[in-house]
């Protein structure tokens, strides 16, 4: 740099008086404070406590990249500026209908001291619930293209207490059991991850709008400290962004019990508002399948004599639909592409032709007459190469045949999928790199524009993009029912007390519940560890707003009273609320049928039986209510001899009455809170 250049920038970063001056910013009920400062070495950094205890200590920011110098150090503060949002905003659907978004706001410009003066500005949110920040860089001269090598972000936390968390860099993507240890023992891993500090305090890791960019994975440094790793790219950089860009927000849910993790909207409202307007046409609803017996095992979705996916197996099941109240029927299997190794290759697949023995015409249109909706399916074998070509195609035949709603897969090892490389040949990426994140709101987006919704299995995580995106409507993402069909080990009695405080804080998660049968696959595997009514419960404590019943019909009208219950559980809320609970453990939650007087309460407990006492304050006042109890029976023992044992009985109450309530081992149940008389 020439003496006149020196001299120049030296006095315009002298008009800028808040050099170095950190900025705090607190939580809109005062209890969280966040603040953003540069170190000594000019590092950017922040600190957030809770009320008056430290939960992130002096934690730094940066990235490095491929081509240029990091952006790590020598960096002044330049400009901040605050706001505030006190507001709130309803969803089509959801756990709750009507979303507060109150929070506070700081952002804190940085800049380089150095001939390349690059910046970035460092946005903070700061909610009752909790805090989001993210990173965003101007267009700039010095930066045109951001090729990231890694993302800098630290998370040091103030003291070691319990993890919930599942491995991240792995095969299996995001389905594992979840393991319980220290924070300090933690190694890489997915989030959303839950702690509990020494001192009580509740703290889940995650990230919001993730888009056009890669997954943040969290690792552990040393101790308690934590930095970011984002999914690795075959392209070398990590992320490559062109021009003005921002990072997804990195988010801290914190609060002093289960109850406000659970009841957090933070990661909705750091998503943007609605982009698709009147999304109507998308009815929350509970549905089968032709699934559950392939994972038995006695049908196939290849062809041949166990094929399952047959236009008279398809009409069995419709009739079954139209006769209990079911909406929609899956399908997966009636395509051509699953004879041979589909797995991880996809090579084969057609999303619009069909096996000889399944008329996909025909079968759409019994099912329409009887007032069921065929659910499609698009198994893509981890090959999204395959897939992108047909997309468009694909979308419009199924709006063609009246089918609105479409489950995806992508199955394959190694966490990888075959992806285009851009130069008319395949490269294989990771499930959760950047060309993912890309591929998933591709689909979505051609989906909104034939009014399909979409569920993805073997998803990328969910961030909160259901907010702007809202045809997509839920997502598997996590270990769900299936491995209690033929995995060793099954699904034990803790996991799903634990998804609740940890991969549900995401949002919905299609676990495909209501195995009646309680029975996996062959003689030889083990039962599955769960009672009948636990199965019931969750309908209410597992939420989607759409809700299969996994069982085959045969199994599911072979237990009336549980057919009955799945027949009248809402799948659409007006509110939701955790009324006990621990995480890993058990879980007590009410939901509010959306515009409706009607409630239902489910809870689920791990190996350890519990008694509850429920309070109904949540219900109206003056008015008298039935409340319908499905709850283990005497003896009923989920990890014994007798799983199905279930009483059903009814009591009238009001608001402020207790109702008392045994959850046996691996046990549960359910409850319908319905005015008198209605």
């Amino acid at each position: 740099m020439n003496m006149i250049r020196s001299v120049a920038f030296a006095a315009a970063l002298a008009a800028f008086p808040a050099l170095a001056h950190a900025g705090t910013v607190t939580s809109p009920d005062g209890r969280i404070v966040a603040t953003l400062d540069a170190t000594g070495e000019g590092v950017p950094s922040y600190s957030v406590s809770f009320d008056g205890e430290p939960v992130i200590t002096e934690s730094t920011i940066g990235f490095t990249f491929t081509d240029v110098d990091p952006m790590r150090r020598n960096f002044a503060i330049v400009e901040e500026t605050t706001n505030s949002v006190d507001t709130t905003w309803e969803q089509p659907w959801g756990e709750r209908r009507i979303i507060t978004d109150r929070h506070n706001e700081l952002a804190v410009t940085f800049r380089q001291q150095d001939d390349a003066a690059r910046q970035m500005t460092v946005r903070m949110r700061v909610f009752d619930d909790g805090i989001g920040f993210r990173m965003e860089f101007p267009e700039q001269d010095s930066l045109p293209v951001a090729n990231i090598a890694e993302e800098l972000t630290e998370f040091r936390i103030a003291s070691d207490g319990e993890a919930w968390s599942i491995p991240a860099g792995d095969w299996n993507r995001y389905e594992y059991l979840y393991e319980r240890t220290p924070i300090s023992a933690l190694s890489t891993v997915h989030t959303p991850v839950t702690m509990i500090l020494e001192n009580g305090t509740h703290i889940s890791f995650h990230e919001a709008a993730l888009v056009d960019y890669s997954g943040m994975w969290l690792r552990r440094m040393e101790g308690t400290r934590l930095r970011a790793q984002l999914s690795p790219s075959p392209r070398g950089p990590k992320v490559i962004r062109e021009g003005a860009f921002h990072t997804p927000w990195r988010t801290i849910q914190i609060a002093d019990g289960a109850a406000g993790l659970f009841e957090s909207a933070m990661i909705l409202n750091l998503n943007e508002p609605n982009v698709l307007g009147d999304v109507s046409w998308f009815e929350p609803h509970t549905y089968l399948g032709i699934w559950w017996e392939m994972h038995l095992d006695t049908h196939s979705w290849a062809s041949g004599e166990r094929h399952g996916a047959t236009t008279e197996r398809a009409r069995e099941i419709i009739d079954f639909a139209a006769e209990n109240g079911f909406r929609g029927i899956l399908i997966e299997g009636w395509n051509l592409g699953w004879d041979g190794a589909w797995f991880g290759n996809g090579r084969e697949f057609s999303f619009t032709e069909a096996y000889p023995d399944f008329d996909i015409v025909a079968v759409t249109d019994y099912a329409r007459e009887r007032g069921v909706r065929i659910i499609g399916h698009h198994e893509t074998g981890g090959n999204i190469d395959v897939y992108e070509a047909q997309l468009e195609e694909a979308m419009a035949f199924y709006e063609s045949l009246g089918i609105d709603a479409v489950k995806s897969g992508y199955v394959a090892d190694a966490g990888g999928v075959i992806a285009p490389d851009g130069e008319g040949g395949e490269t294989f990426v990771w499930h959760d790199g950047q060309e993912m994140v890309n591929h998933h709101l591709r689909v979505v987006r051609e989906a909104a524009e034939h009014r399909i919704a979409m569920n993805p299995h073997e998803p990328i995580k969910d961030t909160g993009l259901r907010r702007t995106y809202p045809n997509w409507v839920s997502r598997e993402g996590a270990r769900g029912a299936e491995y209690d069909a033929w995995a060793v080990p099954k699904n034990d009695p803790g996991h799903v007390p634990e998804l609740i405080f940890t991969r549900m804080l995401s949002g919905p998660f299609d676990y495909t519940p209501g195995v009646f049968s309680l029975a996996g696959r062959g003689a030889a595997e083990p039962d599955i560890p769960s009672t009948l009514a636990r199965q019931l419960s969750f309908y209410i404590t597992i939420y989607s707003p759409i809700q299969m019943v996994a069982d085959i019909p045969e199994n599911i009208a072979a237990w009336p009273r549980a057919l009955d219950f799945v027949q009248r559980v809402g799948v659409d809320w007006e509110e939701s609320l955790l009324l006990d609970g621990a995480v890993g453990e058990y879980a007590v939650i009410a939901r509010q049928v959306r515009e409706d007087s009607t409630w239902f309460v489910g809870g689920t407990t791990d190996e350890q039986p519990r008694d509850t006492t429920i309070t109904l304050d949540f219900l109206d006042p003056g008015a008298e209510y039935l409340a319908t109890i499905w709850e283990d029976g005497e003896g009923a023992d989920g990890m014994g001899d007798d799983r199905h044992a279930m009483n059903v009985r009814t009591v009238t109450v009001r608001q402020g009455d207790t109702l008392d309530v045994h959850m046996a081992r691996a046990g549960g149940f359910a409850i319908e809170i319905a005015l008198s008389g209605e």
